[in-house]
């Protein structure tokens, strides 16, 4: 309750005061950081918070499933099918390399990490966070290309890196004896199946239903949007009772809703972002009163540079080889690869790993941790001067030229 109280206090401290922080450069993610580290400061063990928690895992996840979910539905999907190249590149290509890059930069560092940990520690940190960057793709001086490409990216690759995370997690897990190459091979079967079941049956349900309802008028107001939170609670559960990943269910429950509803209607999912935008606060807060004094606790050398190392040259020479041959400069490329924030996906993901008590799950926990808290504030403050400066050269004319 004194965590509630206190979380609840903050929340409406920042939510007050977002007008003139966003107008400063401190995004939401900065605040509830800032604000959840500030009170484990103050009150310590009297928060009562542990990601040991089951209500603490619980909210980290649904947080995640909110935000797949939404990303998935709000897709703007005529716009991929009009000009897919770019996120096709960032997402077939970029993505993989990524992985592959973080994982080498892993070994290097790391030596005393089981290959499969330094697999799973690469697969948290792969996905980037579309919440984190929506200050640089909402920005009408940002070229629509680029806007574009890191809107589409962040939007799914969340969802196409559950089947790797899923795959280290039971790698590290296992005992690497006979029979576990096709034990992982099952249960990754189990999840991508169930997971996709469950989200394609009750997303186009869900979303054949209100188009069917809508225009007939028998909604009542009031509930047609708790309905599309339903959806997503609904994918949740069926893919968790039946064994399948709740994560990739929810992704693919956003897909299925937003075609079996056939319209870009985001009145639909307001709710569902909005309830998603408040347990991410939440999760943001827990993050920085448990997992940033861990990893302050526990920060090396080596982990600070892989956090850097997997902001910067894994993630930017992974999208520079995934742009070659498309024509595109390289300040673009360059802009393309520093704006992949990492950020809910990979905690979430951490909490996970922690919760099922992974070998070296306190180190991996304090990496990540270290990696997406600079990247919180990394990205968060680097947005408009680089978006400026960028606006700048992109622009139209004798000093500024094409993005594309």
């Amino acid at each position: 309750m004194i965590a509630l109280l206190l979380g609840s206090a903050a929340l409406i401290l920042l939510s007050a005061f977002s007008g003139p922080l966003g107008r400063r450069g401190i995004t939401s993610a900065m605040a509830f950081v800032l604000a959840g580290f500030l009170l484990a400061l103050a009150f310590g063990d009297r928060l009562g918070i542990s990601l040991e928690t089951t209500s603490v895992l619980w909210v980290a996840e649904l947080a995640l499933v909110f935000l797949l979910f939404n990303d998935a539905a709000r897709l703007d999907l005529g716009g991929l099918r009009r000009s897919p190249g770019w996120p096709v590149r960032l997402l077939g290509v970029g993505l993989p390399l990524t992985l592959l890059l973080g994982f080498a930069a892993g070994a290097a560092l790391f030596p005393d990490l089981s290959p499969a940990s330094v697999f799973l520690l690469s697969a948290m940190l792969c996905a980037t966070d579309a919440a984190l960057g929506h200050r640089v793709v909402e920005d009408p001086s940002v070229p629509g290309p680029v806007r574009r490409a890191l809107n589409v990216e962040s939007g799914l690759n969340d969802g196409v890196a559950v089947p790797f995370f899923l795959v280290s997690l039971d790698l590290t897990m296992s005992a690497l004896d006979a029979g576990v190459p096709s034990a992982i091979a099952a249960a990754l079967a189990q999840q991508v199946g169930w997971g996709l079941a469950a989200g394609v049956l009750i997303g186009c349900t869900g979303g054949y239903l209100q188009r069917l309802a809508a225009p007939r008028g028998w909604f009542e107001t009031r509930w047609r949007q708790p309905c599309t939170l339903a959806v997503a609670l609904a994918a949740y559960a069926a893919a968790v009772t039946l064994g399948g990943s709740a994560f990739l269910a929810a992704f693919v429950a956003g897909l299925a809703f937003r075609l079996a509803h056939g319209a870009d209607d985001s009145d639909a999912t307001r709710f569902t972002e909005e309830t998603g935008g408040i347990l991410a606060a939440a999760t943001w807060m827990i993050f920085g009163a448990v997992a940033v004094p861990a990893a302050l606790s526990h920060l090396t050398w080596q982990m600070a540079v892989y956090a850097l190392l997997s902001l910067t040259a894994v993630r930017m020479l992974a999208v520079g080889a995934a742009m070659a041959g498309s024509g595109t400069p390289w300040q673009t490329r360059a802009f393309l690869g520093w704006f992949g924030p990492r950020g809910l996906a990979s905690v979430v993901f951490a909490i996970l790993a922690f919760e099922r008590g992974t070998p070296a799950a306190e180190t991996l926990l304090a990496i990540v941790a270290a990696t997406v808290g600079l990247s919180v504030f990394a990205h968060g403050l680097s947005a408009k001067p680089l978006v400026a400066v960028y606006h700048r050269w992109s622009e139209p004319g004798p000093r500024g030229r094409q993005a594309h």
